[in-house]
């Protein structure tokens, strides 16, 4: 979809290209022992292409305005994978430059890390360009400041969102883009619709400027994140990014006698430091865990600022699918 203003147009065309065969993404042929997650999402990947190729001979493509540039805003590399290459793929975008822009991600060292990594995925792999913008910590604490105990996809969540779209709106403005997009949308941790509306708001400051939203959380997308992922050997984050998720992350560990996060480095606090296998590293953050997490997130914020009430409520994460679930197979390592 490109959306400018209230305005959507449908572009949900599938560019990405096949490498001899099929990939997962693609509906390729599965490992025998694949998760069932990973064959319902097989399935549904093949039905779709069967579905499309019966459409197209009866029906055109939707007609969309012509696209030139587009920057996009990029929260890490392992979110940005799937979602660059469908859009340095597409016939309508000519442009695509990523836009580093996350004064969120706390401590210093963990943002270079993350920057850093990305950075070289855009040079050395992507060959385009990247924009680093100012790390401007002290402007995020003040605009989320009273929402420290907010919960994930709360209020502080929507004010992190707006700050950076609204970042990356005004620099398209100012040089010349069609368009702005953001790699928050591909991730199941984050909520699409409070992630799109922050990015309709910020393109609406400004006369001819389109908001780029899509399905990026597709199967085919999702697997296909997952795939770069472990190829590149991606940097795996155990937590979003700002000082108060660390904080709730290692709160929920400590209860639970999980070593905290690690920043860097070569090891984890828990699980693997770096995405290596698509179907593993997938199922970590799958679905069910994403859910989990999130109810789970809203009980502890209900407490506030209450130390005894939180340390209470951190006393129900201990039945939290961690480390090895009882199906053995590894869930929610990465905890934020």
């Amino acid at each position: 979809n490109i959306i400018n203003n209230n305005n959507i147009i449908n572009n949900n065309n599938n560019n990405s290209q096949s490498n001899g065969g099929l990939r997962y993404h693609e509906g390729g042929k599965l490992p025998e022992n694949a998760p069932s997650w990973a064959v319902a999402a097989s399935e549904r990947i093949k039905e779709k292409k069967r579905s499309s190729v019966e459409a197209s001979t009866t029906t055109t493509t939707t007609t969309i305005p012509h696209v030139s540039k587009v920057l996009l805003h990029s929260c890490c590399a392992p979110c940005s994978g799937a979602m660059v290459e469908e859009m340095c793929s597409s016939p309508h975008i000519d442009k695509v430059t990523v836009f580093f822009y996350n004064p969120n991600i706390h401590p210093r060292k963990e943002y270079e890390i993350r920057k850093e990594e990305n950075k070289k995925f855009c040079h050395d792999h992507l060959g385009i360009e990247f924009v680093d913008v100012d790390y401007d910590v002290e402007r995020w604490y003040a605009r989320v400041k009273g929402m420290e105990f907010d919960p994930e996809r709360g209020r502080r969540c929507t004010e992190c969102f707006d700050m950076r779209m609204e970042r990356c709106a005004l620099y398209a403005h100012e040089h010349g883009y069609d368009a702005i997009a953001t790699t928050n949308a591909t991730s199941r941790w984050k909520d699409v619709a409070q992630v799109d509306d922050s990015g309709i708001r910020a393109a609406s400051r400004y006369p001819g400027l389109f908001y780029y939203a899509n399905d990026w959380q597709s199967d085919e997308m999702t697997m296909r994140k997952y795939e770069i992922s472990a190829k590149h050997g991606f940097y795996k984050q155990e937590y979003c990014g700002c000082s108060y998720s660390l904080r709730d992350s290692n709160a929920w560990r400590h209860a639970n006698g999980i070593p905290p996060v690690k920043i860097g480095g070569e090891t984890a606090g828990l699980g693997e430091r770096y995405f290596s296998n698509p179907l593993v590293d997938a199922a970590e953050e799958s679905q069910e865990v994403v859910d989990e997490f999130f109810a789970q997130a809203a009980e502890l914020a209900e407490a506030q600022n209450d130390i005894a009430e939180r340390k209470k409520r951190l006393t129900i994460y201990k039945n939290r699918r961690k480390n090895e679930a009882n199906d053995g197979i590894v869930n929610g390592i990465n905890n934020w």
